[in-house]
């Protein structure tokens, strides 16, 4: 019998780039006219993997997620690595927004992907393994296949495809 195939769908954020860019916002913060005397701020937590938004206003707050949304997209980190909370009432009549940095697919996500591709009826076979799944098939194209398929999907969260062989 021929060597299956295979591949990894994997979800990693690269927090160097993330940091690189929550630094940037901070920087064009104290730079932009309408931010700079404002009273926001950001703070990213790499331990927690979160990054924190404190201004007087959700106005504001939202403004400074624009900043950090723009700096990511140059850096190439998907919009959608960082999964933001409902905005918070904090002291002194301030507001906090927490975004959490999605890394790994949890058990439900990869159940969902796994019967979907099931469910395209092609010959491979699925295995979740932790907080990756490994897609077998004797045949290259079939994987072909099954990349374009979730590639084509939205699942919320960042997807790779690594160890192709």
């Amino acid at each position: 019998m021929a060597k299956d195939s295979s591949f990894d769908v994997v979800s990693t954020v690269d927090m160097q780039e993330v940091d690189n860019a929550v630094q940037q916002c901070a920087r064009e913060m104290t730079q932009r006219y309408d931010l700079k005397s404002s009273g926001a701020s950001i703070s990213l937590s790499k331990a927690e993997e979160t990054v924190t938004v404190s201004a007087p206003s959700d106005f504001v707050a939202n403004q400074v997620i624009d900043v950090l949304n723009s700096k990511l997209f140059k850096r190439k980190v998907e919009l959608n690595a960082i999964s933001w909370s409902e905005p918070q009432a904090a002291s002194g009549s301030t507001v906090r927004i927490v975004g959490k940095v999605v890394s790994g697919i949890d058990a439900d996500l990869a159940k969902k992907i796994n019967k979907e591709i099931r469910d395209l009826k092609l010959k491979v076979k699925v295995t979740i393994e932790g907080d990756k799944l490994r897609v077998s098939s004797a045949k290259k194209d079939t994987l072909q296949e099954v990349i374009a398929f979730l590639k084509d999907k939205d699942y919320g969260q960042p997807l790779q495809y690594v160890n192709y062989r």
